[in-house]
């Protein structure tokens, strides 16, 4: 699957809010606003699990090669995953909510 044809709008399951694709270059994997996304890669990018369970965000970690990024847990399997924050696009990831994993320490 090409980067272009994963980069697509969508509705998140979650809150049920249109989320449009990524205007930075890169690929949207999660909503900005809820900061959830759905677990449908058994390897990056694949789109070949079977689980598509709800990835909930539960922290922030820093890589020094690719910036902060959210790690998420799917509530249906357990599986862990990290990926980046979006912003300088035109729909970036929400700063509050952001900020909120900083400070529950989910």
């Amino acid at each position: 699957m090409s980067r272009k044809s994963e980069n697509t709008s969508f509705i998140c399951a979650h809150c049920g809010e249109t989320v449009i694709a990524l205007t930075n270059g890169s690929y949207r994997n999660h909503c900005p606003l809820c900061l959830y996304s759905l677990h449908v890669d058994k390897g990056i990018g694949d789109r070949q699990s079977l689980c598509l369970g709800l990835m909930e965000p539960r922290g922030i970690v820093y890589n020094s090669k690719k910036g902060y990024q959210l790690v998420h847990v799917c509530r249906k399997c357990n599986e862990k995953r990290v990926n980046r924050i979006a912003e300088n696009t035109e729909m970036p990831d929400d700063f509050d909510m952001i900020l909120s994993l900083f400070s529950t320490g989910k």
